[in-house]
């Protein structure tokens, strides 16, 4: 048999990709990396990495803001908005941004091109060159979804990661979509000036997290950040209007959208439109030459995360994991999540022992303010899967913390089972990314409410509303 380039291939840089290509490498595997775009992945360059720099800013510029009614005279407050991009860039060099050094330093191959499955045992690459491996791991991740918006292309609408690279702030936008990346972007849109006008097709906002959280969300959009919040709405099409004077005085050019509500067609006039509505995995790999099973949802993986063709692995958004294979847990898209996947998948390719995934306690998130953060079920995931559960939802207004630090708004939810053990749970607070993992500790460990209720919280913080929660839970 004809001797192979590489021990393994791994096709994307990303958070799953550079994992599974540092991890091999270091114990002593010929590795090469193969990506198609920017070094890093999407997450660092365009997409987890510049946002949270940049609500960083704009949440510091709006927290200071509404600072006023403690006393801060913030009326003259202003910001140069060259500086808030060059300080986006800065993030993202130091996060690692396109660098490919971190892995060749530990000796991994990278070759820039796309790649082509030509047999389960060799790709091509789009600068012409074959390759070949013993295994390979596929974490391309996703690619925008096509949102099915009459004109959307013809309009030159944004995705979530060019807002971050604006020349300038729009004045009006339209910002389709309403799960956590859309609140997210209209979020920060609206700190940074803009009248936002945000559009979901579900009936209410954060559609796949319990509802108080996107009530929470919405009142805020409202009434602090002069959100124009339209659930029920269907955007249908799009297209440019030419350029018009906004009431600011600036000439531009303008966007018509038109969208369905209550039975009616309506239409607004934008400066921009961002579409915020999913991603699909990027299986565009010619899969069928490998003997790889893939479908709309993904690449079909077991458990070890190994595919259809046992030399070939997949992890990250690209992967159809099943997760309702697995209790307390609904569908995540996270960086932890395709690092955990790419851990398992290069641990099982360089050792004997084999390892499987566990999903329970990863996060979703969304870095509002307040931030959602909910781990495992929701109520509807409960009453979808017949469950038999109770829950208690704790106010955070009802700690002393958020009385002195004026957070009236979020909340403490978990949900248990018969046994006493949470099986989900949602925090809406300023720190909710903080609070959640001890909830996640207790999920992972399969402590019982009481357990949690018992530890001793500091009582000027808002994880006492934790402890407080659990209490009510067990009691309930």
């Amino acid at each position: 048999m004809k001797k192979l380039d590489y021990d393994l291939v791994v096709i994307g840089s990303g958070a799953a990709g550079g994992t599974a290509a540092m991890l091999a490498a270091g114990a002593g595997q010929k590795v090469a990396l193969v990506e198609a775009g920017a070094w890093g992945g999407t997450n660092i360059n365009r997409r987890d990495i510049p946002y949270a720099a940049a609500s960083h800013f704009s949440q510091t510029l709006f927290g200071a803001i509404e600072a006023s009614k403690f006393g801060l005279s913030s009326t003259s407050l202003k910001y140069n908005y060259p500086s808030v991009l060059n300080w986006n860039l800065v993030a993202r060099k130091r996060a690692g941004a396109n660098s490919k050094k971190l892995y060749e330093d530990a000796g991994v191959k990278c070759i820039s091109g796309f790649a082509q499955f030509i047999s389960p045992n060799e790709i091509s690459v789009s600068d012409g060159k074959n390759i070949t491996a013993k295994k390979f791991i596929i974490a391309t991740g996703s690619t925008p979804i096509d949102p099915g918006i009459t004109g959307a292309a013809e309009a030159e609408c944004l995705l979530p990661e060019d807002v971050f690279s604006l020349r300038r702030i729009p004045k009006v936008v339209m910002v389709v979509g309403g799960g956590s990346t859309g609140c997210e972007i209209a979020e920060y849109l609206a700190e940074m000036g803009s009248k936002v006008l945000l559009a979901e097709i579900s009936e209410r906002l954060l559609p796949k997290e319990d509802p108080e959280a996107g009530e929470v969300i919405e009142t805020r959009f409202t009434k602090t950040l002069g959100v124009k919040v339209l659930t029920s709405s269907r955007v249908v099409a799009v297209a440019k209007a030419g350029k018009e004077t906004l009431p600011s005085g600036r000439k531009t050019e303008v966007t018509k959208v038109q969208f369905l509500r209550g039975g009616q067609e309506k239409s607004v006039k934008v400066e921009a439109v961002v579409l915020c509505t999913g991603s699909e995995p990027a299986v565009d790999l010619g899969l069928s030459n490998a003997d790889v099973k893939f479908s709309n949802k993904g690449i079909r993986v077991n458990g070890m995360m190994q595919t259809s063709a046992k030399n070939i692995y997949a992890c990250g958004d690209v992967a159809d994991t099943v997760l309702e294979r697995h209790a307390d847990v609904v569908e995540i898209s996270s960086t932890e999540k395709a690092t955990h996947e790419a851990a398992v998948a290069a641990s099982n390719i360089v050792n004997r022992a084999k390892g499987t995934v566990n999903y329970k306690g990863f996060v979703r998130m969304t870095d509002t303010f307040p931030k959602v953060a909910s781990v495992g079920l929701t109520e509807d995931e409960c009453i979808a899967r017949d469950l038999r559960y109770k829950h208690t939802l704790m106010p955070i207004s009802g700690v002393s913390a958020a009385n002195t630090k004026d957070y009236q708004d979020g909340f403490v939810k978990i949900i248990a089972n018969r046994e006493n053990k949470i099986i989900g749970a949602t925090i809406v607070a300023p720190n909710a990314d903080i609070l959640i993992q001890e909830i996640v500790l207790a999920m992972r460990t399969d402590l019982k409410l009481v357990d949690l209720a018992s530890i001793p919280h500091v009582s000027l913080s808002l994880g006492e509303a934790v402890r407080v929660a659990a209490r009510r839970a067990q009691q309930g």
